[in-house]
């Protein structure tokens, strides 16, 4: 009877082992009697061969290979060198049936995948450590955790130095932060303005503020403190002068020692945000560093944050990261049919910043556009220095300069970029008129057509004139009818007149007859 070989594999390395008692194999049931310690162990299996491996990398290789399924190299010349050249012709029990398969196809070996085979690497497993005399348990176990998470990580895909949840963190961190320094502040502010409100105009920044007030307490030390480690110079006689003119409250110790300790805690968490900051610059570096130099630090860990990761950001088109941050606005101006906004989080990108108002919503779509690029170099990428951001960023302040209407040295110079190199991103402002003189055989004629032409437009254009005489006359018709109405009332009132002096006569000669009547 042929014997057969048994593929085992281990954290440690391959293992190959000869089935001694074939018989076993038959009684599937009962296999893990003989199992029960490495003396009967041996009785059934031994040690044919063995290949340790020399790191982890070797042996993560390995096993990925073995999870897919795929003949690995090591694996490859491990068989062929205890199998093929030594001229075995036994037959392989192999676990998984795909691997047997390949094997068999091109190792030429024999392989065999069944429930009894499956049921025998278990037994061996269980009493692993016996039969491998030469690697010691702790070296196995040691080997076994290392592959496992390294296995793991390659399975998730997962990498040590990407990790994005501690910029969502730190982001949302620093937010809190800002907001819990601005209570905290005012407040301080508000509490030892009772006693110095003077101090509150003089001293703008709040940690400057909370350093004086934790070393010169009472306004009254003013004169007697030396202030040159926490404030500057040119503010420290000012604060002196306005101590001593004052016009605020007296206060007690014991409210000076509650201003103190809120003092405190302002500087200590102004003290670690400035930490924060350093360790979310440091990831965003090592995270995305495309992104980084294109939009800066913070508004990259905002977008990151608002997508929920950076391969859900990297995902999104140019158009949605421009609007990222701003869907209330998008909705309303949608459901309302006005205007969509023409940015999100992006606005606060220092690029944009630069820009004019006429020209942000363009240099907003242009680095939204290239932001969507950078993102998916950091995302599906393995570099972890910027490749691409550096040029992008140069590309854009190129193109911004452009719009503002800067000449072609002021963008090189301001870029480092050479003129030769912004020919493919600006075009010349000299614009090159058509020569007429170049058409020498119908130059003259080209120049009396013109004339004609010149001539043709002055007589359109008089006849226009004359056409909108016609209109005047209608006007000085109407005035003729003007007139004549004016005459006819004119006459209408002289033939009333002589009507009325008609009148007046008739009436002169009645009163004349009158009067010879009474005489007579």
């Amino acid at each position: 009877m042929v014997q057969s070989l048994v593929l085992f594999e281990t954290a440690a390395g391959f293992a190959l082992f000869k089935v001694l008692d074939e018989g076993k194999l038959s009684k599937v049931d009962d296999l893990y009697k003989s199992f029960k310690d490495v003396d009967t162990a041996k009785s059934v299996v031994s040690l044919h061969a063995f290949q340790p491996f020399q790191d982890i990398a070797l042996a993560l290789s390995a096993a990925t290979g073995i999870v897919d399924g795929e003949l690995s190299k090591p694996l490859k010349k491990f068989l062929k060198k205890n199998v093929v050249k030594a001229g075995l012709d036994d037959t392989l029990a192999v676990v998984d049936a795909k691997l047997g398969g390949i094997i068999k196809e091109s190792l030429s070996i024999p392989c065999v995948a069944d429930s009894s085979i499956f049921e025998l690497s278990r037994c061996i497993r269980s009493q692993l450590d016996g039969l491998l005399e030469d690697v010691s348990a702790k070296d196995v176990r040691s080997m076994r955790l290392g592959v496992a998470h390294s296995l793991g990580r390659y399975k998730l895909k997962f990498s040590p130095d990407k990790v994005d949840t501690m910029i969502i963190q730190a982001i949302a961190l620093l937010d809190e932060l800002d907001k819990e320094l601005n209570t905290y502040a005012m407040r301080a502010r508000e509490w030892y303005g009772w006693h110095f409100p003077e101090m509150s105009k003089l001293i703008a920044e709040h940690m400057e503020y909370c350093s004086v007030v934790l070393t010169m307490g009472n306004r009254a030390n003013a004169k007697d403190t030396d202030l040159t480690s926490v404030l500057d110079e040119s503010l420290i006689e000012p604060l002196r002068n306005a101590a001593q003119v004052s016009m605020g409250t007296e206060i007690s110790d014991h409210d000076l020692a509650n201003i103190k300790f809120l003092c405190e805690q302002v500087v200590s968490i102004t003290q670690y945000r400035s930490e924060l900051f350093e360790y979310l610059k440091n990831r965003m570096n090592a995270i995305a560093p495309n992104l980084t130099a294109l939009v800066g630090e913070l508004v990259g860990a905002r977008l990151i944050a608002h997508t929920g990761s950076l391969i859900n950001l990297s995902k999104q088109p140019a158009s949605t990261i421009q609007i990222l941050g701003a869907e209330k606005a998008l909705f309303r101006a949608l459901k309302t049919k006005h205007a969509t906004p023409k940015y999100g989080l992006i606005y606060h990108a220092s690029l944009v910043g630069q820009a004019s108002s006429k020209n942000k919503g363009k240099i907003s779509r242009m680095l939204a556009a290239k932001s969507a690029l950078a993102i998916r170099c950091d995302a599906l990428g393995d570099e972890d220095t910027p490749s691409v951001g550096p040029d992008y960023r140069v590309t854009l302040e190129a193109r911004l300069m452009q719009m503002e209407g800067r000449s072609m040295a002021e963008i090189a110079a301001a870029t480092g970029v050479s003129r030769s190199n912004n020919a493919a991103v600006s075009r010349s402002n000299n614009t090159v008129s058509y020569n007429a003189a170049t058409d020498s055989t119908l130059a003259d004629m080209d120049v009396e057509s013109g004339k004609d032409k010149s001539k043709k437009k002055r007589k359109l254009e008089d006849s226009d004139d004359d056409d909108d005489e016609p209109p005047r006359k209608k006007k000085d018709k109407g005035k003729d009818k003007d007139k004549s109405k004016s005459k006819d009332k004119s006459k209408d009132k002289s033939k009333d007149k002589s009507k009325d002096k008609g009148k007046d006569k008739d009436k002169k000669k009645s009163k004349s007859k009158d009067k010879k009547k009474s005489k007579k």
